[in-house]
């Protein structure tokens, strides 16, 4: 009786740090998925439907005409930052030992990552 009593204590102590763990956890599992299937997808169109030496600015403008297109491609670029975004932020866990340099090191990732967001969202947009 102790016993369980205890193991249902130690559920409801659980951390904020080890949710936020779990989920970013699930999140790269899921996202793999998603990416693996968008990948293909483009490299399939891009690659072998369409000869690589073709794809030119006109090619990419009219491809980008329908937002269907615009769609799929803001979102392999959203994933895949996020994705990688993610993963480098648990090798910086892991591997950058230093709290100071940890934070450092991360407020960097979050920047670029973040600057990269913005100019591809604003290509993806603005694209004519």
């Amino acid at each position: 009786m102790a016993a369980a009593l205890t193991r249902g204590q130690g559920r409801r102590q659980r951390s904020s740090r080890q949710n936020f763990e779990t989920w970013a956890w699930f999140f790269m599992r899921i996202t793999g998925i998603i990416l693996f299937f968008l990948a293909l997808i483009h490299m399939y169109i891009m690659h072998i439907e369409n000869d690589v030496t073709h794809t030119t600015v006109s090619f990419v403008a009219k491809r980008w005409a329908n937002p269907w297109w615009k769609l799929f491609d803001w979102w392999l670029l959203v994933l895949g930052l996020l994705h990688g975004g993610n993963g480098l932020r648990m090798i910086i866990d892991d591997y950058v030992k230093k709290p100071f340099k940890r934070t450092l090191t991360k407020a960097l990732l979050y920047v670029v990552g973040s600057g990269l967001f913005l100019l591809g969202t604003i290509t993806v947009l603005t694209f004519k």
